[in-house]
């Protein structure tokens, strides 16, 4: 699987590849709009996709920036366009994707804490954000925007063909190993068959690092053995020493997966700690610092005490866990804690 934020010079042109979310702490737009500014204004881009999606303005402003250049766009969808990742994608001037990848277009979501009136300055904000991504998505598809909007409402799911279909792809090309570094149940709509083929790519990856682990324990059991034979071959008595000291059994190997959830459990905590608090910023700070769950809540009471109400207009995902996590960092960090 590809890095989550990675851009290649590749001849004339470049490959870009966004495999995380979308604004946040995953790929900022700040950070492709650098880059892409520093090629020449007709080199060739390809955008390889495998997003979530994310922050809708950090989509916007990338949407624009492919748009403004000059040379030729091409967007693979390696896995998942969903949510922001999918406005993203609309604007190649050719989008291709494999024959089992997915595009997943809604209405925009966000968060606030106020008053009334700030609750109904975001539902309008929202709604002229919706506006927006209804026009990218008809501009690209040739589709009216009452079809548009009726697909974004109850969040539509389209695998390639039906992409093709609607105007979303201009073609496909053969499947490809579905992977993701995301967990894709806190979508409504999710497919199951989706759902399935990621975690079975999560299993399988598991058990590749646990038959690692076990060749590990094996290649130790046959050293224990080796020492154990050449000292019964020594004929008794020619020592005349101390007894040589038995090689230390070797301790278990960890349940990848006991831990691995641990580790998401506690991100996801402190994401929602954070969140809740209208402080996401500092959710990157807790996680490194490995700090106790207590602790964080009496110190984002105390921040969220002293601050100012905070409207922000993110595009959060619907359903439990809505933030998709640079999940592998987290678990490191996490390793780093329990440690």
């Amino acid at each position: 699987m590809a890095s989550w934020y990675a851009i290649r010079a590749r001849g004339a042109g470049a490959e870009v590849a966004i495999y995380d979310e979308i604004g946040a702490y995953g790929v900022s737009a700040k950070d492709i709009l650098a880059e892409l500014g520093a090629l020449p204004e007709a080199a060739p881009i390809d955008l390889r996709l495998n997003s979530p999606g994310g922050s809708v303005f950090d989509a916007v402003a990338i949407y624009n920036a492919l748009k403004r250049h000059q040379g030729t766009v091409t967007v693979t969808i390696d896995g998942i366009a969903a949510s922001a990742a999918s406005y993203v994608a609309m604007a190649g001037d050719e989008v291709v994707m494999p024959e089992n990848a997915f595009l997943m277009i809604h209405d925009p979501s966000g968060m606030v804490l106020g008053t009334a009136a700030d609750m109904r300055a975001t539902a309008e904000a929202l709604d002229k954000i919706a506006g927006s991504l209804v026009r990218g998505y008809a501009a690209k598809s040739g589709r009216s925007d009452e079809e548009i909007v009726a697909l974004m409402t109850k969040e539509t799911w389209l695998d390639a063909a039906e992409a093709v279909e609607f105007g979303f792809a201009d073609r496909m090309s053969e499947p490809v190993r579905l992977a993701a570094s995301f967990d894709i149940r806190r979508f409504r709509n999710a497919p199951p068959d989706l759902v399935e083929a990621v975690e079975s790519s999560d299993a399988a990856d598991d058990a590749d690092d646990g038959q690692t682990d076990d060749a590990a324990e094996e290649v130790d059991d046959d050293d224990a053995q080796g020492h154990a034979s050449q000292s019964a071959a020594d004929p008794p008595g020619c020592s005349g020493g101390p007894e040589p000291a038995q090689p230390a059994a070797p301790e278990p190997s960890p349940d990848l997966a006991t831990v691995r959830n641990e580790a998401l459990a506690y991100a996801r905590a402190v994401v929602d700690l954070c969140r809740l608090a209208g402080q996401p910023q500092m959710a990157a700070g807790f996680l490194a610092d490995g700090a106790d769950l207590e602790q964080i809540r009496k110190t984002l009471i105390d921040a969220r005490a002293k601050a100012e109400p905070d409207i922000s207009a993110s595009h959060p995902q619907p359903g439990p866990g809505r933030e998709a996590w640079p999940w592998g960092d987290v678990i490191a960090r996490t390793f780093k804690r329990k440690g």
